[in-house]
C-alpha cells in the first residue's frame, strides 16, 4: 500500500472555495453510514428506525451530492409496536446501524432490530434503483455488526459493544455456520484510552480488507471526556490478532468507515451528533503511513474538500427531500422515495386518488396526541435552516379532530387546525416543555388554510454532547445555541402571519432521530373525519453558512 497516498482535500484559496464541496456533506439526519463503491457508483445505507419503509439506500457519483435509491424493506415487521397500538410504539427501536455490501453482483443490506423480534436481517437485491429486495432473517440481534465476504468465499459478520466478536454464517445467509468461526476477536476496544477506558463502549464495527489486510473501524469514548472517537484495529488474518490505535479525536466526528474513489483516492465517511438536526455525515480524507490510515489533515476534519460542490448546496440534503403536489400520473410511484411513515401506516385510511392532485387522510381509530397517530408522514428536517409549507382542505372535519404540519420528535410543535363543538380553530401547540400546550387558538371560518414551519438549527460545538434535560429525559444539547421553529399560516397562500411562539428543539430519546416536517391527522373523539393536503413545499431561507 503506497505511503501518504493524496487525499483529494487540500486548503484551497479563498477564490477556490466558493465550487469546493464541504462538510457536513448532508446536514441532516442520516446517522450509522455505511458506504461501498460499484464501479463509478457509491451507495449508502443508514439508520431510519421506527420509520416505514426503512433501511434507506442513496446514491451518488462524486460521494457528495446524494439521491434516494430505494428502501430495503417496505416494513420490517407487523406488531402492535410497529402499529403504535395498545399504547405500545417503536421509537427509537425498529431497525438499527446497517450493513451494506456487494458481492458477486449482488447488494447486501443488513440490519438488526430488537423491534421485530430480535432478529438479524439481511436483505438482497441485484438493482437498488429498481429492486425488489429478498430478505433472509436469523436469531439473534447481532449488534451494530459489519457483513464481510471474504475473497475464500466465506461470508462472517463481525459485532459487539465493547467487546467484538467474529461468527462465520452459512453460505446462503440464513444463520451460523455449524463448526463455523465463532470468536472474540476484541476483548475490549476501550482498553486504547489505557487508565481513561470507560464512556461509550466501542461500537459500531465497519471491516474493509485491503492490499490483503483487514481493517476494523469503532466509535468509542473515554470516560472523563464524552467524545465520540474514531478506532481503527488492523490483521493479517481476519480472526486476528488485531493491533489498533485513536485514527481521529475531532469533535465527535466518527462512526463510519473506508471509502476508495475509481482514482484511488480513499477517504472515511463518517457523521456527527448536530444538535436538533439529527446526526449527520462528513467525508474525511484519508492518506496511507505505514500500512496504517491517516484521518484529515493535521488530527482535523477540514470544512472544504478538494472535491467540485456540483448541486450540494448549502445542506446538500436536495437528493433525500423533496417537494410534493400530489398530482400524480398513472404508473407513477405512490410517494416519492424522501417520504415516510411514522411507524408502519393503515393504507386504508389514505390515499392520492380519492382526490386527485390532494393527499386525503381518513381516521379509523381514536388518539389522545399527535405521538400516538397512525398515518403520519415526514420526511427529514434539514440545516442550517428550512422550511415547509402545505395547504389543507378541512372542511371534513369532524369534533375532536387535529390535522397539520409539524416539527416532530418528542419535543414537538405544530401549526394545525382543530375542531371543537362543530368551530374550527388555527392552532400552535408545542410540547418544548415534554408536554403538550396549546400556545395559541384563533377561530377560522374558511374550509382551507397555508401552514408553515421553519427550523433553524446551528452547527454544534466541540462540548455538546448527551445529557439528561429538566424532566430528566435523556437529550442531546448544543450549549447556548437556540435551535427553534417558528409557526405561521396564510388564507392566501402568499402573506404569512405568524402564530403562536417559537418551539425549542431538542434531540431527546426515546425518537433518537433529528426532527422531521410532519404531515397529520387524527381524531380524539370520533373516527371517520377526512382532510384533503393540496401540497407540501420546501426550502431554505437562505444566508450565509
Amino acid at each position: 500500500m503506497p505511503a501518504d497516498r493524496a487525499s483529494g482535500a487540500s486548503r484551497p484559496g479563498p477564490a477556490a472555495k466558493a465550487d469546493r464541496a464541504h462538510n457536513p456533506v448532508i446536514w441532516a439526519d442520516v446517522p450509522d453510514i455505511a458506504v461501498i463503491r460499484v464501479g463509478k457508483t457509491y451507495y449508502m445505507s443508514s439508520t431510519t428506525m421506527h420509520m416505514s419503509p426503512g433501511l434507506p439506500i442513496m446514491k451518488s457519483t462524486d460521494l457528495v451530492n446524494w439521491s434516494m435509491a430505494s428502501y430495503a424493506y417496505d416494513t420490517l415487521a407487523d406488531n402492535e409496536a410497529f402499529r403504535l397500538e395498545n399504547g405500545k410504539n417503536a421509537y427509537g427501536e425498529g431497525s438499527w446501524a446497517s450493513s451494506l455490501r456487494y458481492h458477486d453482483g449482488m447488494f447486501y443490506a443488513s440490519t438488526f432490530s430488537a423491534t421485530a423480534g430480535g432478529r438479524t436481517h439481511i436483505f438482497a437485491t441485484r438493482d437498488p434503483g429498481r429492486g425488489p429486495w429478498k430478505e433472509t432473517s436469523f436469531e439473534p440481534a447481532l449488534g451494530d455488526h459489519s457483513l464481510f465476504f471474504d475473497d475464500d468465499g466465506r461470508v462472517y459478520m463481525v459485532f459487539g459493544g465493547g467487546r467484538i466478536s467474529l461468527r462465520e454464517l452459512k453460505p446462503d445467509l440464513s444463520g451460523f455456520k455449524p463448526g463455523g468461526v465463532n470468536k472474540v476477536i476484541i476483548e475490549n476496544v476501550n482498553a486504547l484510552f489505557g487508565a481513561d477506558q470507560g464512556g461509550l463502549k466501542a461500537e459500531g464495527s465497519q471491516l474493509s480488507k485491503i492490499n490483503g489486510r483487514y481493517y476494523l473501524f469503532n466509535i468509542a469514548s473515554p470516560k472523563t471526556r464524552w467524545a465520540r472517537t474514531v478506532i481503527v484495529h488492523r490483521a493479517d488474518k481476519i480472526d486476528g490478532p488485531y493491533e489498533g490505535r485513536i485514527a481521529l479525536d475531532d469533535r465527535g466526528i466518527a462512526q463510519g468507515g473506508l471509502i476508495d474513489t475509481p482514482e484511488g483516492k480513499w477517504y472515511a465517511y463518517l457523521f456527527k451528533d448536530n444538535g436538533a438536526v439529527g446526526r449527520v455525515p462528513y467525508l474525511v480524507p484519508v492518506t496511507w503511513q505505514d500500512g496504517w490510515p491517516v484521518l484529515g489533515q493535521d488530527g482535523e476534519v477540514p470544512m472544504t474538500l478538494d472535491i467540485p460542490a456540483g448541486r450540494q448546496g448549502r445542506s446538500g440534503a436536495s437528493g433525500i427531500v423533496a417537494s410534493d403536489e400530489f398530482d400524480r400520473s398513472p404508473g407513477a410511484p405512490a410517494l416519492p422515495l424522501a417520504w415516510q411513515w411514522n411507524h408502519n401506516p393503515e393504507p386504508r385510511n389514505w390515499s392520492l386518488t380519492k382526490r386527485p392532485g390532494y393527499l386525503s387522510f381518513v381516521t379509523s381509530r381514536v388518539d389522545s396526541s399527535l405521538p400516538e397517530a397512525r398515518n403520519t408522514l415526514t420526511q427529514r428536517t434539514f440545516g442550517p435552516d428550512s422550511f415547509a409549507t402545505t395547504s389543507i382542505d378541512v372542511s371534513g372535519m369532524k369534533d375532536g379532530d387535529w390535522t397539520g404540519l409539524a416539527a416532530f420528535q418528542k419535543k414537538y410543535g405544530f401549526v394545525g387546525v382543530k375542531m371543537s363543538d362543530g368551530a374550527r380553530s388555527l392552532v400552535m401547540v408545542s410540547a418544548d416543555s415534554g408536554q403538550p400546550e396549546e400556545v395559541a387558538s384563533i377561530p377560522l371560518s374558511r374550509k382551507t388554510v397555508h401552514l408553515k414551519v421553519e427550523c433553524e438549527f446551528q452547527s454544534a460545538p466541540d462540548d455538546a454532547r448527551f445529557g439528561v434535560d429538566e424532566n430528566g429525559a435523556q437529550s442531546y444539547g448544543i450549549p447556548g445555541a437556540p435551535e427553534v421553529a417558528r409557526f405561521s399560516y396564510s388564507l392566501d397562500g402568499k402573506s404569512w402571519t405568524p402564530i403562536g411562539r417559537p418551539s425549542r428543539l431538542t434531540y431527546t430519546f426515546p425518537h433518537f432521530m433529528g426532527y422531521r416536517y410532519a404531515l397529520f391527522y387524527y381524531s380524539t373523539q370520533t373516527a371517520g373525519g377526512r382532510v384533503d393536503f393540496d401540497y407540501y413545499r420546501i426550502g431554505q431561507s437562505g444566508g450565509s453558512r
